[in-house]
């Protein structure tokens, strides 16, 4: 008899002998299964390890070799992963996690998620850049981990002072570059500063991390550099995490003279402060201030910026820029986790930024966001005028709104639904308890100004009806 049949008999008398077993019970032992059937160890460890692979028996090192668990018969009744909460268990995960848009149903207008309506994306731009890239004799060679040159040359330029291609690590977008810095910068169970409120999807990163955010209040100039001193004494915390431009949710510019404060604050603290410009292309005309990074030569600052908000969603190219040995574990950490970004779509970000309609394209962006802020903004004091709007934002992509007293977010979001309008929860902006009722409503995702004014009208019936 061959091996191969003698194996496959063997199978085929345990799996008679499994079926007559209960879950847990042991078979018996190698020696005894040699004996009794007369074959080799070498056929009795394979036949073993097939029945292994197959589910029907788990081996136990030192122990010996045991009746699995039962699985359900394959499309009978519905699939139980009861299992997975305790392989799972003692892993971080973030519980509050930012709201998901997905597609909202026909004839819902979208005051949620954070990217610009299509119409409002360079899709041709893009079309070309991509097509361009792609023709390049290299195009679909391994990239350099830290990115390719001359897309880290763009971004040490817009970042400016002495901030050069060494300094600058591409990363596949944003939120991708914060979990990684996350992770690499604080340890599971560390705190970790944040603005009150702040970006959701920071909050979210930083939990997953193992990390425990720490909120830090503002006010109308930003972040309060007093308490952001106090918080790091009380706390011993080594890392804050901020948006100091067009902060997320509320639109606020930290003033001229915080801006230095808060990153003097930092370097006295020993810690690194994660510069969030995610916004910095979506002024609406005025001015934007220039990088934290920019100034800072010490290390303190880790910039963050990211084209996927004014270009698009699918574009996946963002920056990180960091000194010292915090860029050289940054850059480990890719080799680690993913190599490189695709240097098809690194090629076609250099195209993209390389030609002068991108700064057209900047330039329209700018005035539609304006135009629809203001257009929001103006609707909603007319239809809701009992609810706070924090301010009128000069960049950015939302408004911050405060409900009055005695309104839940989630009955009046629930409501907004039932209007067949989309809004963001204003307490996943939170790291602690929210001091009242907030809405984050976007004004960029709607298709055109009008449908702005028709949500407003709704939200309006829903005011009324609270």
């Amino acid at each position: 008899m061959s091996d191969s049949s003698s194996i496959e008999t063997l199978v085929a008398i345990l799996r008679t002998e499994i079926a007559r077993l209960s879950p847990g019970d042991r078979l018996p032992s190698s020696r005894d299964l040699i004996t009794r059937h007369g074959v080799g160890p070498v056929t009795v460890s394979r036949a073993i390890a097939l029945l292994a692979a197959e589910g029907a028996v788990v081996t136990r090192p030192g122990s010996g070799t045991y009746v699995a668990a039962r699985r359900p018969p394959t499309g009978g009744g519905e699939p139980d992963t009861s299992w997975q909460a305790v392989a799972l268990a003692g892993r971080p995960f973030a519980p509050e996690a930012p709201d998901e848009p997905g597609t909202v149903p026909v004839g819902t207008i979208p005051l949620s998620g954070g990217y610009p309506h299509e119409s409002l994306q360079p899709t041709r731009l893009l079309g070309g850049a991509l097509a361009r890239a792609a023709r390049r004799p290299d195009a679909w060679h391994r990239a350099p981990a830290a990115g390719l040159t001359t897309l880290r040359t763009i971004f040490a330029r817009q970042a400016g002072g002495d901030v050069g291609p060494d300094d600058v690590l591409v990363t596949g977008g944003g939120q991708g570059a914060l979990s990684l810095l996350f992770r690499a910068v604080a340890a599971p169970g560390s705190p970790i500063l944040v603005e009150s409120p702040t970006y959701a999807g920071a909050l979210a990163a930083a939990r997953s991390a193992g990390l425990h955010p720490v909120p830090v209040p503002m006010d109308d100039q930003g972040l309060r550099p007093d308490l952001l001193a106090e918080a790091f004494a009380v706390t011993g915390a080594r890392l804050l995490y901020c948006q100091p431009t067009f902060h997320n949710p509320t639109g606020t510019v930290l003033s001229g003279e915080r801006r230095g404060q808060i990153v003097d604050v930092a370097r006295a603290a020993g810690a690194f402060l994660i510069e969030d410009d995610f916004a910095r292309h979506l002024g609406h005309g005025r001015p934007v201030p220039r990088p934290l990074v920019a100034d800072d030569r010490d290390g303190t600052v880790v910039h963050l910026t990211s084209l996927t908000k004014p270009a698009s969603p699918s574009l996946r190219i963002g920056a990180l820029i960091a000194r010292g040995p915090v860029m050289r574990r940054l850059l480990g950490m890719r080799r680690v986790d993913d190599f490189f970004i695709a240097r098809p779509l690194q090629e076609a970000a250099v195209e993209l930024l390389s030609t002068p309609a991108w700064d057209r394209h900047l330039r329209a962006l700018s005035a539609a966001l304006h135009q629809r802020c203001a257009v929001l903004a103006d609707a909603l004091a007319r239809e809701v005028p009992d609810w706070t709007l924090h301010r009128v934002p000069e960049g950015g992509l939302h408004l911050w709104v405060r409900l009055p007293a005695g309104c839940t977010e989630e009955a009046v979001a629930e409501a907004a639904r039932a209007h067949r309008v989309a809004v963001n929860l204003g307490h996943h902006h939170f790291p602690a308890e929210p001091p009242a009722a907030h809405l984050r409503l976007g004004f960029a995702a709607a298709a055109e100004p009008a449908e702005l004014v028709e949500a407003a009208a709704r939200l309006g019936a829903v005011a009324a009806r609270a």
